[in-house]
């Protein structure tokens, strides 16, 4: 549990309550991303949960690849590819079985199921563009009159 200091609001996420099972293991991470929040274990992105306004917006998505689909949804025909992200599958908060679809996933993650999670492609360092190489050309002089 999250120690809250006495006196301060803090806006807790709706959803909250699926990703505090995993807040125990050393290598959990949880992250904002795309206006949600994504659960991470051993680096992997594991889950994501959204909480907006829109109904496709609104849920967890799990984090597979396309070849995962086809068990998954087996297991849990209530999940779906996303509109909008379809290499993810999609639980809607509005289903009639959401809780308990979300904990049994959430279970999963946590035992490590090799369907879920994937692994982010790394940042590229942001290096000097094309035209940064250019204002620092040789000679080329900056407007107080300092080469750059």
């Amino acid at each position: 549990m999250r120690d809250i200091p006495f006196g301060k609001t803090i806006k807790i996420h709706p959803l909250a309550w699926l990703w505090e099972p995993l807040e125990g293991d050393p290598s959990f991470m949880l992250r904002s991303m795309f206006g949600g929040k994504a659960a991470y274990l051993d680096g992997k992105l594991m889950l994501f949960f959204f909480k907006g306004e829109e109904s496709e917006w609104r849920g967890m998505c799990v984090c597979t690849g396309h070849e995962h689909h086809e068990s998954l949804i087996a297991d849990f025909p209530a999940l779906a590819p996303h509109p909008v992200l379809p290499k993810w599958l999609y639980l809607q908060e509005e289903h009639e079985r959401f809780e308990s679809v979300a904990e049994k996933i959430v279970a999963l993650a946590r035992r490590r199921d090799p369907r879920l999670g994937v692994i982010g492609k790394p940042r590229r360092k942001r290096g000097k563009g094309k035209r940064t190489a250019e204002r620092s050309a040789p000679g080329r002089r900056t407007r107080r009159g300092r080469d750059l």
